[in-house]
């Protein structure tokens, strides 16, 4: 016995509430607010100065171009997103998931990562002068031409010196000074 049509047509529709039912999609025209939903949100250009966007799912988000700069992005899910040449200065990053974010030529000045998880993130040239990467996983992260100028580094007491370029370097001691 075939079923007809009318069934299979709701048999399908119900099927489809359902599955739309378990899982809220993302609304990429929600405003700015903790905890939204941006996931695969395309949102190069915009202005989020001062926003609150903690808690946010960013993941796989593209903000190529965008300035958060004062924003608090704490605890948020911004794996895989696309920050190229964003603008996030004294932007908070803390307890972030980043893993493979890409802030490529960013410029994240003063921004604080403590205790974010920046697994295989990319900051190829990006400028992180006087951040906190205080206690950031940074395994297999990408800092080539990046300014770690006075950056604090993961161990929550180096100061990177002036020019650390690509790597975090250490004040140079004076020769012939003995400590």
């Amino acid at each position: 016995m075939r079923p007809s049509r009318q069934a299979l047509a709701g048999a399908f529709a119900a099927a489809v509430c359902v599955g739309a039912a378990g899982a809220a999609l993302a609304d990429c025209t929600d405003p700015a607010l903790p905890g939204v939903d941006w996931r695969r949100c395309t949102m190069h250009s915009r202005e989020f100065i001062d926003a609150n966007l903690t808690g946010a799912k960013l993941k796989d988000g593209r903000f190529t171009r965008a300035n958060f700069s004062n924003s608090n992005l704490s605890d948020i899910d911004g794996r895989r997103a696309k920050f190229i040449a964003a603008i996030a200065r004294k932007t908070n990053f803390e307890g972030a998931r980043l893993s493979g974010a890409d802030f490529t030529d960013a410029d994240l000045s003063k921004a604080s990562f403590k205790g974010a998880d920046l697994y295989r993130a990319q900051f190829q040239g990006a400028v992180l002068r006087g951040a906190d990467l205080t206690g950031a996983n940074t395994e297999n992260a990408d800092m080539l031409d990046a300014d770690l100028s006075g950056a604090r580094w993961v161990d929550g007491k180096t100061i990177c010196a002036q020019g650390s370029i690509g790597q975090c370097k250490l004040e140079a001691t004076p020769s012939g000074v003995s400590g």
